[in-house]
């Protein structure tokens, strides 16, 4: 051919500095860009061969070679794949963004998928000029009596086409790297890049530093054909196999076939383990995994791990991989992964996805919101799964994927729609159970509840029971029941206007506990009157059991302290009832006088359970406010207004302190002792405030010096 100069095909003079400073986030991407174009031009190659209109060598092996010369500066990039002519060159390479794959796609499209070819836009070639300040081709075509072409351009609009001399159909891409940028001239940096972007890519990847002085040893058994034996080792014994120092052969660098792409029955288990340690540098073992693998409506692979979460020292947010045709796009790109199943740790695979030209962002486009949204079923398909047929397995594993399951249920109505009846909640005797089963209502009889209370001296079974499972003083597991805030008239329950309300729409209370230490008198009275509770612990389960009681009408739930039921009431007399409205009057006035607090609201009851001397019930509705006022920390904002509303401090009418109070309203220690009975009260609840304890600590002292005298 004729040596040719001309200029660039491109629109504006400046389109190669954007190209150079904008195309690409990262400069290492280019390893990525020129190593996918080679394994597109020998997918190419080969689909040729199998429409028989090229013959592949019988010895003929896909690979593709980097070549790092820190001493020449060079970068080589070389395949074995479909070359290009000269006019072929003109047009994919001198004209900007016309790209080889897309003119490939749309000349074979009757005899050949498109699976595969992963270019689509013409301008990876030109991520080189990032890092080269010239770049040579040299390529030979497939086509029969063509012949090869040197190509070079120093990165200006023009560039110089001749013939070539290369003898072997394919590619070889000289990068002559600019002083900037020398770092990717070093092995062991090509290395770290080519792993991060191309370890799956579907031709073999072999990296090797050209002049290399490097030696590695290999047995008689081990040494190829292709090794260059430097020395031949002497041996110490004369049955030992021989052994040879080699020149260091190339290192093969990726896996051709990744888990991902195989089907879920042929892979085991240690290969899951495997390729979780490999790819995330995780030693902990994952809890589970689900393998995505669907054809249609759209082509997607991937393998999303649960982790072991550390909730106090680590960070939960995961890494999701995500991959186009086996080539690493970017991480935990949150169009094409649901936010709450970034916790995750995964890969995915997905060569339909609508990649902007530098492949690693996604384009606007509803077809990606149809994959998010199927990623989201299979997860939920897989824990509802494991729920129905592997209970025991999903118990386990409850407490590290709860938060995130949770997370999922706030963030996406329809995982949460799926996962409503498979949420799980631990009782007060580390029970599992699912919202179902805590909803489920058996009555138990109140005379023998109150004659088990008697005998505990502590609160029995009444009309009104929490819902869970309980156990009983044999240790046998009594079906959890839940309270009907309602009126009852002869076993039925009416509404306010005195009608009998149908039994779905009663309201069933679930109680909870979100400290078992601090809110343990409570929690005793509760197994005393054989009632149960769950236990919800984590900052997600307020917002969570919220999300719970709108989206399912008449579930409520309710922390233990916030009320005191009848339950846990000792039946009185009316002349009984009367006495303590009076009590209660002259109590609540001495109270606030003792505490200095006008607005405290106080209430006088016999409990059951006489060793209950004061407790503070919080209304549900109040504390939810404090918390998510806390939670959001809203400035200019005084929290405790909500306290001083919905707060009550009940006094226990069958307690001694209790009792001596009333008798001796003018006694001497008696604000002392009411200090000491709201404190008391206030510790079963929550931490005292800095001040409040040096008090209560000092007073304590006080009481005892009392008892010494």
């Amino acid at each position: 051919m004729a040596a040719k100069h001309g200029n660039l095909s491109i629109n504006s003079e400046n389109i190669f500095p954007i190209i150079k400073k904008w195309l690409y986030s990262d400069h290492d991407i280019f390893f990525r860009e020129l190593i996918s174009n080679g394994c597109d031009a020998v997918t190419k190659l080969k689909k040729l061969d199998m429409m028989g209109e090229y013959a592949l060598a019988d010895d003929y092996k896909a690979k593709i070679q980097v070549i790092v010369d820190p001493e020449e500066k060079t970068l080589k990039f070389i395949d074995n794949g479909i070359g290009m002519t000269a006019d072929e060159v003109e047009e994919y390479i001198n004209q900007i963004a016309f790209s080889g794959a897309t003119d490939f796609i749309e000349k074979y499209k009757d005899k050949a998928n498109e699976d595969q070819i992963i270019g689509h836009f013409g301008l990876g070639f030109y991520s080189a000029f990032m890092v080269a300040d010239e770049v040579e081709i040299d390529t030979l075509s497939w086509q029969e009596g063509a012949k090869a072409v040197h190509w070079t351009c120093d990165g200006g609009t023009e560039f110089d086409m001749e013939e070539g001399t290369r003898t072997e159909v394919g590619t070889e891409i000289t990068l002559h790297i600019n002083e900037d940028c020398l770092e990717f001239c070093n092995e062991y940096k090509a290395k770290e890049v080519i792993k991060k972007y191309c370890s799956f890519m579907p031709t073999e990847i072999w990296l090797s530093k050209a002049k290399t002085t490097d030696t590695q040893t290999v047995t008689e058994s081990e040494k190829l054909d292709t090794d260059e034996v430097v020395e031949e080792i002497k041996k110490e014994k004369e049955e030992d196999e021989q052994k040879y120092k080699i020149k260091k052969r190339p290192e093969l660098l990726n896996e051709t076939t990744p888990l991902w792409a195989k089907h879920p029955n042929d892979c085991t288990k240690e290969e899951y383990l495997e390729f979780y340690r490999k790819v995330f540098q995780d030693y902990k073992e994952p809890l589970f995994w689900i393998h995505l693998n669907m054809d249609y409506p759209f082509n997607m692979k991937g393998i999303l791990y649960f982790p072991k979460i550390n909730m106090e020292y680590e960070s939960i947010e995961g890494t999701i991989k995500l991959y186009n045709n086996q080539v690493f796009i970017a991480d935990n790109i949150k169009e094409v992964i649901p936010e709450f199943l970034l916790l995750l740790k995964g890969v995915i695979d997905c060569p339909d996805l609508p990649l902007n030209v530098s492949r690693s962002a996604l384009q606007n486009d509803g077809f990606v919101k149809k994959i998010s949204e199927y990623i989201t079923k299979k997860v939920a398909d897989k824990l509802s799964g494991m729920c129905k047929t592997e209970k025991e397995e999903y118990e386990k594993y409850w407490d590290d994927i709860s938060p995130f399951i949770k997370f999922g249920c706030l963030k996406d109505d329809k995982f949460c729609e799926k996962m409503t009846d498979y949420i799980l909640f631990k009782n007060l005797d580390g029970v599992y159970m699912t919202l179902p089963e805590c909803l489920e209502v058996n009555k138990i009889d109140p005379d023998e509840a109150e004659d088990a209370g008697n005998a505990d001296n502590g609160a029995a079974d009444g009309e009104k029971e929490a819902g869970a499972a309980a156990v009983d003083e044999n240790g046998e597991k009594v079906e959890a029941e839940v309270v009907d805030e309602t009126e009852k008239v002869d076993g039925e329950v009416l509404d306010e206007d005195g009608e009998p309300i149908e039994e779905e729409k009663k309201e069933k209370v679930i109680y909870y506990v979100t400290d078992e230490k601090q809110q343990s008198q409570y929690i005793n009275m509760f197994k005393a009157a054989k009632m149960d509770a769950v236990v919800l612990t984590h900052n997600i389960d307020q917002p969570f059991v919220s999300q719970l009681e709108s989206k399912n009408e008449g579930i409520k739930f309710q922390r233990i302290d916030a009320d005191l039921t009848d339950t846990f009431k000792a039946k009185t007399s009316k002349k009984a009832e009367k006495e303590m409205e009076e009590q209660a009057e002259n109590i609540a006035k001495l109270m606030k006088k003792a505490l200095g607090k006008d607005g405290i609201k106080v209430k006088i009851e016999k409990l059951k359970n006489k060793k209950i001397s004061s407790m503070i019930t919080l209304a549900e509705e109040t504390r939810r406010m404090q918390d998510m006022m806390k939670m959001y920390s809203m400035p200019g904002m005084d929290t405790g207004m909500f306290g001083k509303e919905g707060e009550t401090l009940i006094l226990n009418a069958n307690h001694p302190l209790v009792q001596y109070v009333l008798e001796h309203q003018d006694g001497e220690n008696v604000k002392m002792i009411c200090e000491q009975l709201y404190d008391l009260a206030l510790l079963q609840q929550a931490p005292l405030e800095p001040e409040a304890m040096t008090k209560f600590v000092a007073r304590s002292n006080e009481i005892m010096m009392l008892l010494t005298k």
